[in-house]
């Protein structure tokens, strides 16, 4: 057992990683170093973490494992400053970064053979940040992907996945390469298009100036991921430019395809072609985590009158459910619920309906 941890890196990620560390081995130290002195602080006074780190140097100098929890770009900084530390022997590093062949890459050519590195990635988020958000059951039922030889770090794969077991997270162990084309079809090529989507309207909004207020539904729910960091995502694209580039080719491919099939008014193809997605859409697993934070979101149809949001606010408060955002809902040509509360967990979501149906007679259905 790797008796002393260190987190460099105590945001929503790292917090949560380290509070299922704490839960699941109380006797392992867990140290924390994170470039916001407050948001340290924070985490030691929340418990997340056993004792704060003066600087990334002095948390791994010493350390049996240690966690690079930052964004891809300073992961690469902080394994830099690590390569030339005189760390443990036999010390196993991984990280959370969204990309995986640059950063393994990298490690194999910086780090020396005394320095195991396994690149790992929790595929799972919130629609808040910081520690202060940060929940040890954050990763459950989330893919966590491993990024290691299968082979030559197979007891380390297993020392991780016993390290971070409190995540209840699914471990999966992939190729790097492997990894970043997956994920870059999942998840960064929908975020390109989230925010394409979204100039293509800010682009419209000049000729019709409706175009905002009609976003205002179904448009807003279907690019929410377009609200992401854009910091983090220009980090991503560019780690994973060759995968991205590739996947920008089949795209306009796909569009072409489908411009044919209207071009040429044919209406079997067009038929088909939402009918194969549509397939396709239903057949995903409805309560597994992917790539992309899912949203629980609970639709609720209720009556305009004042007080109502209070109203069920309170109904969810007395049952001691937690939510994370509520909105009401101006246009929204699929649903007609007006009222939409966002959930953390699936479990949550559950429990709120059978709390609104214990005390109204409202209606409701899942987004």
């Amino acid at each position: 057992m790797r008796n002393r941890v260190c987190f460099i890196g105590l945001g929503l990620i790292g917090g949560s990683l380290a509070m299922a560390v704490k839960k699941e081995h109380p006797s392992i130290y867990v140290t924390g170093y994170d470039i916001n002195s407050e948001n340290a602080g924070l985490a030691l006074t929340l418990g997340v973490i056993d004792e704060i780190a003066g600087s990334a140097a002095e948390g791994a100098i010493g350390a049996d494992c240690i966690i690079l929890s930052a964004p891809v770009q300073q992961t690469l900084q902080l394994m830099e400053e690590l390569s030339r530390l005189p760390l443990k022997k036999g010390v196993l590093i991984t990280d959370v970064g969204s990309t995986k062949e640059t950063i393994s890459l990298h490690a194999k050519k910086i780090f020396s053979d005394d320095v195991v590195f396994i690149g790992g990635h929790p595929m799972a988020g919130s629609h808040k940040s910081g520690v202060s958000a940060a929940k040890a059951h954050l990763f459950e039922n989330a893919f966590y992907v491993l990024c290691g030889e299968k082979d030559e770090q197979a007891l380390y794969i297993e020392e991780l996945k016993n390290l971070f077991a409190g995540t209840k997270a699914n471990f999966v162990v992939m190729d790097p390469k492997e990894h970043d084309l997956a994920t870059g079809v999942i998840s960064h090529f929908p975020h390109i298009i989230a925010a394409g989507l979204v100039h293509q309207a800010v682009r419209h909004e000049e000729e019709n100036p409706l175009t905002r207020r009609l976003a205002a539904g179904g448009f807003r729910d279907i690019t929410r991921i377009a609200s992401s960091s854009p910091g983090m995502w220009r980090d991503i694209l560019l780690q994973n430019k060759d995968h991205m580039l590739q996947l920008f080719e089949r795209w306009f491919e796909e569009m072409q395809r489908i411009r044919n099939y209207v071009d040429t008014e044919d209406s079997h193809a067009i038929y088909r072609y939402f009918s194969d997605a549509k397939e396709f859409r239903d057949g995903l697993p409805a309560r597994q985590q992917g790539a992309i934070p899912a949203f629980y979101d609970l639709y609720i149809d209720v009556p305009d009158f004042p007080g109502i949001i209070s109203e069920i606010t309170g109904f969810l408060a007395k049952e001691q459910i937690s939510i994370t955002n509520i909105r009401i809902i101006e246009t929204r040509e699929d649903v007609n619920g007006v009222l939409r509360i966002s959930f953390q967990r699936e479990e949550d979501r559950i429990r709120a309906r059978d709390c609104i149906a214990k005390y109204t007679s409202y209606e409701t259905f899942f987004g």
